[in-house]
């Protein structure tokens, strides 16, 4: 089949599994069922008609608001959509048709779910991250990275940022990091190995970093200003899945 076929066919696979992540990043931190009842308005509480689910374009169609009430509908159903289909087809035109795609597709919906949740609600679901360390070492017993290089990042993952959590609360006598940042440490750590677990932890760090201080030097806060780190961990655990491998090989270059 035509390239630009199979492309048009993931990305619109994509958008509808990003219409799905839309009902779990806004039930699971209510505590709902991502699957009962059918969607509704937020506002008003009427069942949504199913021309009123097709992704990104019944946003636009309805001109960003709900056709009973007018509340206006958030940006962010039709953002996270398009973020999906975007990153389906990066991961298919990287990964190609084959097994270990099907494995990078779940972990990234996973990572997309993390974002928007800790960065709405500064939670990371255990649903999510326990669950995912679940599915994560079962894709590795027969695919890359292996059970063994998944099994040490599982153990790494969640023990280096608890090590590092706990380090700072004995200096500081405050929380640093909630165990939820832990657990999703320990999901990419399964999903991806030791390695691109450590490098997800460094990129995650750095990006990070960088958001604190230009927050800092825009007076919008302060040293103990308290960042989504999973939001960063999501956002580093997706460059790594895709370009992991080529980073790694370029930093021992200079060695």
């Amino acid at each position: 089949m035509p390239a630009a076929f199979l492309y048009t066919v993931v990305a619109a696979f994509g958008l509808i599994i990003g219409s799905f992540l839309n009902v779990c990043i806004y039930r699971l931190p209510r505590g709902q069922s991502v699957v009962w009842p059918a969607s509704r308005c937020t506002s008003c509480g009427r069942r949504l008609s199913w021309y009123e689910n097709i992704p990104v374009l019944s946003y636009v169609a309805l001109g960003g608001a709900c056709r009973t009430c007018r509340s206006a509908i958030s940006p962010v159903y039709p953002a996270v959509e398009l973020a999906t289909a975007a990153v389906f087809v990066v991961l298919y035109a990287h990964f190609g048709p084959t097994p270990l795609l099907a494995s990078r597709l779940v972990f990234a919906c996973a990572m997309i779910v993390l974002f928007v949740i800790d960065l709405r609600h500064r939670i990371l679901p255990n649903v999510i991250t326990v669950g995912g360390i679940a599915v994560g070492f079962a894709f590795s017993l027969a695919l890359p990275p292996g059970w063994t290089a998944s099994l040490i990042g599982i153990v790494a993952g969640g023990g280096s940022l608890l090590l590092i959590a706990e380090v700072y609360r004995l200096v500081r006598h405050e929380e640093g990091l909630g165990l939820g940042d832990v657990k999703m440490l320990g999901l990419i750590g399964a999903f991806l190995g030791w390695k691109l677990m450590l490098l997800t932890l460094v990129l995650a760090s750095l990006l990070g970093s960088v958001v604190g201080i230009a927050m800092i030097a825009a007076g919008k806060g302060g040293m103990k200003y308290a960042l989504p780190f999973g939001t960063f961990l999501a956002t580093a655990a997706l460059v790594a899945a895709v370009a992991g491998d080529a980073i790694i090989a370029w930093y021992l270059g200079f060695y």
